[in-house]
């Protein structure tokens, strides 16, 4: 795909190219993975100034959204990468592996670090979501500041640096440039910038910034980090739409295959008829996001690997308020046991409560929340647990948030199973009602021939 991004994206890659220590503090949905891509593709052909790139990402980012942009773009089809996922020997093998890129969830940097101890041979880091680095007592900060000398070039990424307080900037800020611009330990950096505030006895359990010490510690950032708003660069209200693309594990695709062959096989011999093939789909999208209702109305869990999904694009949300859209009851039931602090929109007052910031996580049925609801005022994220074949139910349940009064370029992600039945309902979810029926209906009817015919059934 031919590449034309926004200016704030030539902007951030330049300054990511021209720093060899760079805080970008985007947005959700703003490119931050393609901008610094696009830079270490030029960094890596134009300038000839990296060799091996690192990239520590979450887990699902790291599997999904890294590879995923490099294969998308056409500018960046010279750029070899390796995930370096999984088990110790698969992780040992991908390293050892001819790339130019290596990917590695944030979890086996630790792992990463005592392998290489001072052999380290990446000499450009890309950490995504640097908020996830902020706490300087955790394992992964401390490992990955024992390598910092030896790493030339250093990329952070994040939406929200600092989403509890000031307090988490200074082990982020040290990663970037090794304490030059906060101090070279939190402690001298809480001694100048702080004073205690909730506190028993000796113990200080938090602190609060001294009078004037916010806008200091933004000054002394100013030329490390760069802050780029949504609001301010994507002519708002405006709509993004992301897919979350990911695969099944082999066991759970398995379990996924098994079971659509025993829901379709009794139909590959003969025609299938609109409501037939709307309860079949209503069957496998179920499927798709981990559960099913089965023949007595009991719900039969398979796997929660769209829910691990669902962690990820929450923890990138970093505190700001998201909107998620379910489409079975056990969905919603699966998230508010994982969220205890999510709020079903019919809860009493729960509209006013997202209005006015005190619901972190929203849940609503598109059916239920698809007309007369304001609640752009509460946020401008909506996670789509999985696609909706109901086109009005999914332009009015969008609307919620992207409509007057709302502030910021709403944010609409998809979470998406490859090789299940969300992918056909997703891309036709956007067609006029007629079409996408007989696309959903023909779309059945290809996949009951392409089971048969696996099974060699009706030859």
């Amino acid at each position: 795909m031919r590449y034309e991004p926004y200016e704030y994206q030539l902007f951030t890659k330049d300054f990511i190219v021209n720093n060899p220590e760079a805080g970008i503090f985007l947005d959700m949905g703003m490119g931050k993975t393609s901008t610094t891509l696009t830079a270490i593709q030029e960094l890596m052909f134009d300038y000839f100034s990296v060799d091996r790139v690192l990239v520590i990402a979450p887990l699902e980012p790291a599997k999904n959204t890294w590879p995923a942009e490099i294969e998308k773009w056409d500018h960046l089809k010279d750029l070899r990468y390796s995930l370096v996922l999984g088990s110790a020997a698969k992780r040992t093998a991908a390293l050892n592996a001819d790339a130019d890129i290596y990917i590695i969830n944030r979890e086996n940097v630790v792992w990463l670090v005592n392998y290489y101890k001072k052999a380290w041979p990446f000499d450009m880091v890309v950490v995504d979501e640097l908020s996830s680095f902020k706490s300087s007592k955790a394992a992964r900060f401390r490992a990955l500041k024992r390598v910092r000398p030896y790493i030339k070039r250093i990329v952070g990424l994040t939406g929200t640096p600092s989403p509890k307080g000031l307090i988490d900037l200074w082990a982020q800020a040290y990663l970037l440039d090794g304490g030059k611009a906060l101090g070279r330990t939190i402690t001298v950096y809480r001694n100048q910038y702080f004073v205690p505030d909730k506190r028993n006895a000796l113990t200080i359990f938090s602190w609060k910034p001294k009078e004037g010490a916010e806008q200091e510690i933004y000054d002394r950032l100013r030329g490390l980090c760069i802050s780029l708003d949504s609001a301010d660069y994507l002519n708002l209200p405006e709509r993004r739409y992301i897919r979350h693309e990911f695969d099944l594990s082999p066991a759970s695709k398995k379990v996924y295959d098994t079971l659509e062959k025993d829901m379709l096989l009794p139909f590959a011999s003969g025609d299938i008829d609109a409501p037939t093939a709307a309860a079949l789909r209503s069957k496998l999208l179920q499927l798709s996001g981990g559960a099913v209702y089965d023949e007595f109305g009991n719900v039969r869990v398979f796997h929660d690997e769209k829910l691990k999904v669902l962690d990820t694009l929450i923890e990138e949300a970093n505190g700001r308020p998201v909107l998620v859209f379910y489409g079975y009851k056990h969905e919603r039931d699966r998230i508010l046991k994982r969220y205890p602090e999510a709020v079903s929109v019919k809860e009493d007052g729960a509209v006013q409560r997202w209005n006015a910031g005190e619901i972190p996580i929203l849940l609503a049925h598109p059916a239920s929340a698809g007309h007369g609801l304001n609640l752009q005022t509460g946020g401008h994220i909506i996670i789509w647990f999985g696609p909706t074949d109901n086109l009005e139910y999914y332009l009015q349940a969008n609307k919620r948030l992207h409509r007057p009064g709302q502030k910021h370029t709403v944010l609409i992600h998809h979470i998406l199973t490859r090789g299940t039945w969300d992918i056909p309902v997703m891309d036709s979810n956007l067609l006029p009602k007629e079409e996408q029926q007989t696309a959903l209906l023909e779309a059945v009817k290809v996949r009951i021939k392409a089971v048969g015919a696996r099974e060699g059934v009706g030859e």
